[in-house]
């Protein structure tokens, strides 16, 4: 007998790799599939030959009509709260997708229930599982290069989606920062305290909202993160994963979201009165086993409840970086800081 008894609540593109990974599980079953459009369920149905899995559009009757102890939530950001909200009163632990509500007053109420209900609630947060990210972390959080200071993450793409994105007010910082915020997090272990940003739209842009941005965040270890970042930047991309330098008291860790991350630091000996310090480089260390992308999160979700302990992108800790994206945008439209620790 399955172990997780797993419904899927939207059943658009997006969700196929999570059907596809809990179809892989042998201690997970798909007992539904939940679509405001029966059709969509059941093209879903059939794409994977899950002939005896039931198709609904109602959320409440599929978990209580299957005994369902799981959802995915794989719908649209604005149906978040909706669906994450009936699934933890019925009972179901959610594993949903970025970002883990439309608003921040939803996500501290879908919190407040998570406690209320017992039940646990993850946020996919893809980026986080990567060996390269990984090394990242561990390079610094091992004092390779002392106390850090600066975090620079760069992202400049241009990305011809068509559709809804380009029709956002902010569709870089709504859409996609998200992932180099609570990388940002996860790298240096800080949280964020304020945030400045300045929003624009380049020329050039095929964007109707602003598709660029610069953000500078004072985080709680007294560093300080800046962001920039472009949808629209025509020749000479950055990796999906930006391209990273953090500076510390002893040197800088460098990683350009492609290879392998490495430092560079002062190296051993007299350097006094030197203009230019003697340096040494250090590569990263690769320890990390774990699978990439969603299935190294949905791997960690599954983890966190066989072995009765939060998730790594709980939504506890997730608020944090959605208060990174959504501060930004109070920044932007202000003209001000914000400060982030009044929104978590």
């Amino acid at each position: 007998m399955s172990t997780y008894k797993v419904v899927v609540a939207g059943c658009g593109g997006m969700a196929r790799t999570w059907v596809e990974y809990a179809i892989a599980r042998e201690d997970a079953e798909i007992v539904a599939l939940v679509d405001i459009k029966e059709e969509f369920a059941q093209a879903m149905a059939d794409r994977y030959q899950l002939a005896s899995v039931g198709v609904y559009t109602d959320l409440k009757q599929a978990i209580e009509g299957t005994g369902a102890n799981v959802v995915f939530d794989v719908t649209i950001p604005a149906s978040h709260f909706t669906v994450c909200s009936t699934a933890l009163q019925a009972g179901s632990h959610v594993f949903g997708e970025k970002p883990m509500a439309a608003t921040m007053a939803e996500a501290r109420e879908l919190i407040r229930i998570a406690d209320e209900s017992g039940r646990s609630f993850a946020v996919m947060q893809n980026r986080r599982y990567d060996a390269n990210i990984r090394a990242l972390r561990e390079l610094i959080a091992s004092g390779t290069i002392g106390r850090t200071g600066y975090i620079g993450a760069d992202f400049f793409i241009g990305a011809h989606f068509g559709g809804f994105r380009d029709a956002m007010d902010s569709p870089l910082i709504l859409d996609m920062a998200i992932h180099t915020f609570d990388q940002a997090r996860f790298i240096t272990g800080a949280d964020p305290v304020s945030v400045y940003c300045h929003e624009f739209n380049p020329p050039g842009s095929w964007y109707e909202g602003n598709a660029a941005a610069i953000c500078i965040y004072e985080m709680s270890d007294g560093s300080v993160f800046c962001y920039r970042g472009s949808w629209c930047a025509e020749g000479a991309h950055t990796s999906w994963e930006s391209a990273w330098r953090v500076t510390g008291e002893r040197g800088t860790a460098i990683w350009d979201g492609h290879g392998a991350p490495y430092a560079e630091i002062v190296a051993a000996g007299d350097q006094e009165g030197k203009f230019h310090r003697d340096l040494e480089t250090v590569a990263a260390s690769f320890d990390w086993q774990g699978r990439s992308g969603h299935h190294g999160c949905l791997d960690e979700m599954f983890a966190s409840l066989a072995e009765g302990r939060p998730a790594e992108t709980d939504c506890r800790d997730n608020i944090k970086s959605m208060a990174m994206v959504l501060g930004a945008i109070e920044s932007a439209k202000t003209g001000r800081k914000v400060d982030l620790r009044e929104y978590y």
